[in-house]
């Protein structure tokens, strides 16, 4: 019975043999046999793997350094500038950025960016909001928009094939919105329950807070559309907010991951007869310091410290001190969601998060515009630590200040992670095209990747203290929500930096 059954199998192994090898002459070259074969036994005369197949060529070997693309910039004869770099990314992201926003607002006209934000890519004179959907999802696109104090962006997201449909369909929504009273209604809707749920990001309030405490002027405005601004926004303040500034000087089309020439073949016959009016003076901010505080019903105190960034933007240095300068103290909440080590090398979290378990959150942050900016610490604590904790704050803003407080080693990992945070955001299109916009609002041009390394890489221990120690000697701002009964008084904090 074995023996049959061998036999069996051992013509049948011949014949999948024969049948496997018939048209394979490689394999008669081969000294592996059939037991080669099943067992993976090598044949000696098949070519190795380094040795190219006949019949077929090989593409050429991918440089070590890839040039980066340089950013093009064209001036129409109104002012418009349409600018935008290559790349070999598939999609590309083309945006509409626009020196208008909240500062700009009037009494009349306050909380118009904040609904105009809302009512980005609705309808137009030419489409209905539900074509302009059809029309985004049928590419496989994406559009957003976003208002901030200085500047407004409208984007749109896709294959670089539709470039010339991306193009059409964000200038008409900026140029043409018709501001039907029932969709404005519906935004504002909205903004009354975001207002409604404000209490739930007691950051984002607090940056607010400060604001108001901190400015005099244009800068001082909400960028959340006020309560009273519900009953009295309609079509007519808007289409007159966009009138006045939406000109040409003011906008730049900005592109990533589009040829040059064929964004200026596309957008210039849709921008070309928009008006040239003289580019008005930006509204003037002063800062002056001061204190908010809001008792809210919370079981927890919410507190920020911070002062000016002298020169904002146009002071570029003393801007790139500042953001390696955050970098460096760093900090974040007592819970790291990302698991050990997320932020742990930095000031804070060594000295201050480590050591304390009553302190939630303790960072540093900045906010920095053309002409000023706000640099501090955001603290959230139980509240009978709440005056420690600023005690706390202050000591860490006034150790920074301090010559010989920060080591070399300190500073270096500090350059090195907002090189990494810098390189690794402008790899994403949309972060480029934002870029390339924003930086031509502000200086006219967009500066190269390696002109910002260059100054990061040249800030020294010196540069930390004294720039660190110039912000402090502003007046201070404070802002505080919650359960504030132990916050200390604005005086008695402000002497710890203003004693002399």
């Amino acid at each position: 019975m074995h023996r049959i059954a061998g036999s069996h199998l051992r013509r049948a192994l011949k014949q999948h043999g024969s049948s496997r090898f018939a048209s394979t002459s490689a394999v008669k070259q081969s000294s592996g046999g059939l037991f080669g074969w099943l067992l993976g036994g090598k044949p000696t005369q098949l070519p190795t793997l380094d040795v190219p197949l006949p019949g077929i060529t090989l593409p050429p070997a991918l440089p070590d350094f890839v040039e980066p693309a340089k950013t093009k910039v064209t001036t129409l004869p109104n002012g418009i500038k349409i600018a935008s770099e290559t790349s070999m990314n598939p999609a590309a992201t083309v945006g509409l950025y626009i020196d208008c926003g909240s500062m700009y607002e009037t009494p009349e006209s306050s909380g118009a960016s904040h609904l105009l934000e809302r009512m980005a890519f609705k309808s137009t004179t030419n489409r209905s909001h539900l074509r302009l959907v059809r029309e985004v999802e049928s590419i496989g696109g994406n559009v957003s928009a976003s208002a901030c104090r200085e500047q407004m962006s409208y984007t749109y997201d896709a294959f670089k094939a539709y470039v010339p449909e991306m193009v059409e369909v964000l200038i008409d929504s900026v140029r043409n919105p018709v501001f039907f009273d029932w969709e404005i209604k519906e935004q504002l809707q909205k903004i009354k329950a975001e207002i409604a749920e404000v209490s739930n990001n007691q950051q984002g309030l607090l940056i607010e807070a400060l604001h108001s405490a901190a400015y005099s002027g244009a800068l001082a405005k909400p960028l959340m559309a006020p309560e009273s601004a519900i009953h009295r926004l309609d079509s007519s303040i808007l289409k007159e907010f966009i009138f006045e500034n939406y000109t040409a000087p003011r906008m730049i089309l900005a592109a990533s991951g589009v040829e040059h020439d064929v964004l200026v073949s596309v957008a210039e016959p849709l921008l070309s007869d928009l008006p040239g009016v003289k580019r008005p003076e930006e509204p003037k901010s002063v800062y002056v310091g001061g204190d908010y505080r809001c008792q809210a019903d919370s079981q927890d105190t919410h507190v920020a410290l911070a002062f000016e960034v002298p020169g904002g933007w146009y002071e570029e240095k003393t801007a790139v001190v500042v953001t390696v300068l955050q970098m460096l103290m760093g900090g974040g909440g007592s819970f790291s969601a990302g698991g050990p080590g997320k932020g742990m090398h930095s000031r804070l979290y060594l000295r201050i998060l480590n050591h304390y378990h009553q302190i939630e959150s303790f960072s540093a942050f900045n906010s920095i515009y053309n002409h000023s900016g706000l640099f501090g610490i955001l603290v959230t604590t139980s509240p009978d630590f709440a005056s420690k904790a600023v005690d706390l704050a202050a000591g860490e803003l006034l150790e920074i200040a301090t010559p010989g407080n920060v080591t070399q080693e300190e500073l270096d990992r500090a350059k090195q992670a907002t090189k990494s945070a810098v390189l690794m955001n402008l790899e994403s299109r949309a972060v480029a095209c934002e870029d390339i916009g924003r930086q031509i609002l502000t200086y006219g041009e967009r500066k190269p990747i390696e002109h910002f390394l260059k100054d990061l890489e040249a800030i020294t221990l010196n540069d930390i203290s004294s720039t660190a120690k110039s912000i402090i000697s502003s007046p201070l701002t404070m802002a505080s929500w919650g359960d504030v009964i132990h916050v200390p008084s604005y005086e008695s904090v402000s002497r710890k930096f203003h004693s002399k």
